[in-house]
């Protein structure tokens, strides 16, 4: 009986479709989760379906490349999903213009404490230099931040987890920390969910407000560009 379970399991295991099955499932019980909690943002809906996956990976001893071969189709569609911010992006062309003279600075400021804090961390750790390297671009959103590793010689791989990590971080505390300041504007949510927590951060602040997804969009841009500049320039200053 156990022999025909684990060759049915095998079987199954090796079908695209169970692991794009499982991905939603597990991303459909977080969102279920989130909302028995009252939607407390600790119960991010994106944390539990990682964990949830993960242990299923690791329990069953999937290789990860067959669980990529279903969850890839989710990866695709990550593109269009970030396209689609530029709609209302387009909607609010005339708020950015009207806080273009602060956009610049706040931008500079976020893309900087980003990278330096991150090289800070690891040093101070006493990490070695591929990984604060590999730190050093993590609040890019994931493609541009393995990019950027790559290129300044990180870990793509360590890239990609710790950018994911830095986005549900920035998720969880994010809005919470910026009510505790008294921060109620939308625009500096926002800004803040695209520059700190890329495409994570951005899709949960997105559907509270038009003009909260505008400048997420705008600060998720804007950041992966900052970031793609300014990290090979300072990773060939520091020595």
């Amino acid at each position: 009986m156990t022999a025909t379970l684990g060759t049915l399991w095998f079987n199954l295991s090796q079908s695209p479709l169970l692991w794009l099955a499982a991905t939603l499932a597990a991303y459909q019980a977080g969102r279920m989760i989130q909302r028995a909690c009252r939607g407390t943002p600790l119960a991010n809906p994106v944390l539990i379906a990682v964990l949830l996956v993960a242990m299923l990976v690791v329990t069953t001893g999937t290789p990860y490349a067959t669980y990529f071969a279903g969850a890839q189709f989710i990866n695709f569609l990550l593109g269009p999903a970030t396209v689609a911010l530029a709609i209302p992006l387009a909607r609010n062309l005339g708020r950015i213009r009207h806080s273009l003279p602060a956009l610049g600075p706040a931008l500079l400021v976020g893309s900087l404490t980003a990278i330096v804090s991150g090289v800070t961390i690891v040093s101070v750790l006493g990490g070695s230099r591929a990984v604060a390297l590999s730190m050093a671009p993590k609040a890019a959103t994931t493609p541009i931040a393995m990019a950027v590793s790559q290129q300044i010689g990180g870990g793509p791989p360590l890239t990609a987890a710790l950018a994911i990590i830095g986005g549900i971080t920035a998720a969880i505390i994010g809005d919470k920390l910026l009510r505790r300041l008294r921060i109620a504007d939308w625009r500096s949510h926002g800004l803040a969910a695209g520059v700190a927590g890329s495409g994570i951060a951005a899709a949960q602040v997105a559907p509270r407000d038009e003009t909260a997804a505008a400048f997420a969009a705008l600060g998720l841009g804007l950041n992966g560009l900052t970031t793609a500049l300014l990290v090979p320039l300072l990773a060939t200053l520091w020595h």
